[in-house]
């Protein structure tokens, strides 16, 4: 492809039709074809911190980027089946630079800006990487605990200009023996040198090696080719379509494949226009500027605002709280009735006056126009999911894990089931194990772990079918997980008790941030509990304690009133799970202090190593 080959005429933008991977062949090839057949419409949106405004660009613009960063890697030497990591957070020069390493025929290593450097010191070592891509001085600098460990890189590059004198000594005693280059130091006319973009990969070569959390041991690296991501991103438009005048709002990272599939490449096979959030502080107000009509999310992000909606409305007039309650009834029977799960009754004919009054209310706070929420990365509550659906919002739960490409299923918006993750991807096969274990084959599957054989083998079979970890099964088309085939916890009394669906039911309460249940060989169930900090003064004040005193999240009353409160939430589960005794904090569990995967995912083992002198309190007398 050149340079003057994306300036022809752009067209409608009404018409514009997704690219097939027969078509785009590559990753790369998806952004050259992208780029053609629609130059001048926008492709991606910017908050700009030198203006303090949003900027956007076109696919033409973009082209003239990937160019830029194609001619940085060819002049510091790297080549074809270099692997080169990106530590940046969502921004168009993460799509450009990726793309740009792609059709020179090197291989991604994505990092969490925000992982812990340990993390990132084994990941660069174990992927043998040979540049490392950040933002600024500030990432750089965040690096300096792993200083010695930088010394395999050849280059490390940041997008903005950053001065050696403004790097710790240390730090820049280490660097100096590798190339320091910014991404901003190449002139924008510096385009005319590469005219000709030559797509140097090919189908079934690596595209990336994605490091997986790591919720216990060290995390392994998922290799997944370009046809691999290809199927899997043309599988997922096929269950639900993506419109060319789709704006997608980007804030999960794009270390993480869900965003990465999700909110980068089916935008972009789709010719959607795609905006990156500021931060997740910054999520509410970004929401109400860039109006999305597409919201790719995890279900913390729900979580959160359900908590925040919630409170208010407990706060709130009997009247506006009975409102506000017929609201979520009615636009939950609305829906099953679009769903045709329900007959038609008077009740509908409120909704448009409900909706007006209350629900519309609630979805300007998301920018008013989304028309669809994806979520994915974990199980959504069904309480959850009655609510926002219950306002009018559209969301369909999908499921998947990284070594398969990521996605493995999604609800589709005519049979949408949100209680269930949807229905498998066409091309994608399943089967059970006897232990209700599923089991999937497809050409999304991995090529394997990076440098791990032995991993590769428990969970890929000799004849191609990858083992989920999960249990699961599939009722009228749709597929439910029904719990992990490890994470159970196995009472004393020999009944096997799965954590995770208690700990979600237990957080769909606001007083509760994070939970974590305890069992394992024990003669009942306990729980460590995470007090949301706005709700701790309320639950002090009912057990008349003093919630500054020292001891107070230990006081008896209160743990007897969480006890209680976690009774009625967990009323519709079996009597031996039940939680009789809880641990109660305010610090939360996070990336930071260890307790969290970058996914948001509970470092079971190391959270229950950290309190083993609680923990043993909660049984003491009982063993």
């Amino acid at each position: 492809m050149n340079h003057s080959s994306i300036q022809g005429k752009n067209k409608n933008f009404n018409e514009v039709e997704p690219i097939t991977p027969g078509t785009a062949k590559t990753l790369s090839g998806l952004f050259i074809k992208r780029c053609n057949a629609t130059p001048n419409k926008t492709a991606y949106h910017f908050y700009d911190n030198n203006t303090l405004k949003w900027k956007s660009l076109t696919w033409s613009e973009s082209y003239n980027e990937v160019i830029k960063w194609r001619l940085l890697f060819q002049k510091l030497g790297l080549k074809a089946e270099d692997n080169i990591a990106i530590m940046m957070r969502n921004c168009p020069n993460w799509i450009f630079s990726e793309q740009a390493a792609l059709s020179l025929g090197m291989i991604v290593v994505p990092l969490y800006p925000n992982d812990r450097p340990e993390n990132i010191a084994y990941i660069l070592k174990d992927a043998n990487v040979k540049a490392l891509i950040t933002e600024n001085s500030k990432q750089v600098e965040s690096l300096s605990s792993i200083n010695q460990q930088l010394n395999q890189l050849t280059a490390l590059i940041t997008v903005e200009e950053i001065a050696s004198v403004s790097l710790n000594n240390q730090l820049h005693t280490t660097l100096k023996n590798l190339i320091l280059y910014s991404f901003n130091n190449i002139p924008s006319d510096s385009v005319i040198v590469d005219t000709q973009y030559e797509d140097m990969s090919s189908s079934k070569q690596l595209a990336t090696i994605v490091y997986t959390s790591g919720t216990t041991g060290k995390p392994k690296g998922v290799m997944l080719t370009h046809q691999n991501i290809l199927f899997d991103t043309w599988a997922s438009i096929s269950a639900v379509p993506c419109q060319s005048e789709d704006k997608f709002l980007s804030f999960l990272p794009l270390s993480h494949m869900f965003e990465r599939t999700a909110g980068y490449y089916i935008p972009m096979m789709s010719g959607a226009e795609v905006a990156y959030a500021r931060s997740i502080d910054a999520l509410p107000i970004d929401l109400q500027t860039i109006k999305p009509t597409v919201l790719v999310t995890v279900p913390r992000i729900f979580e959160r605002v359900h908590q925040k909606i919630t409170h208010k409305v407990m706060n709130s007039s009997l009247f506006a709280k009975k409102l506000f309650n017929l609201t979520i009834r009615i636009g939950w029977k609305r829906f099953l009735y679009q769903q045709h799960k329900h007959i038609w009754f008077p009740g509908l004919l409120l909704w448009p006056l409900l909706n007006n009054i209350i629900a519309k209310k609630v979805m300007a706070k998301l920018g008013g126009h989304l028309r669809l929420a994806i979520s994915g990365g974990a199980p959504l509550s069904n309480e959850i999911a009655q609510f926002f659906i219950g306002l009018g919002l559209t969301i369909t739960q999908g499921y998947g894990m990284t070594e398969a490409g990521p996605v493995i299923s999604t609800n589709k918006l005519e049979d949408n089931d949100p209680f269930s993750v949807g229905q498998i991807l066409p091309g994608i096969k399943t089967r059970f194990e006897k232990n209700g274990e599923l089991l999937i084959k497809a050409k999304s599957v991995m090529k394997g772990y990076w440098n791990n054989e032995s991993a590769t083998k428990k969970v890929i079979t000799s004849d191609g079918w990858l083992h989920t970890g999960d249990k699961a099964e599939i009722k009228n088309n749709h597929l439910y997980i029904t719990g992990r085939v490890k994470e159970i916890l196995v009472l004393s009394n020999g009944e096997k008790v799965p954590p995770a669906d208690l700990e979600m039911a237990i957080c769909s309460d606001p007083t509760f941030e994070q939970a974590i249940v305890i069992g394992e060989a024990k003669p009942y169930l306990s729980a460590i509990i995470v007090i949301n900090e706005e709700y701790w003064n309320d639950v002090a004040e009912e057990a008349h304690v003093n919630s500054i005193e020292k001891n107070a999240l230990q006081n008896k009353k209160v743990c007897h009133i969480v006890t209680k409160k976690i009774a009625t939430l967990l009323n519709s589960f079996p009597g031996y799970e039940q939680i009789r005794r809880v641990k109660l904090i305010l610090s939360p569990w996070t990336i930071n202090n260890g307790m969290l995967t970058p996914t948001m995912k509970l470092k079971r083992n190391k959270i229950i190593a950290n309190y083993k002198d609680d923990i043993n309190k909660l049984y003491a007398g009982h063993i």
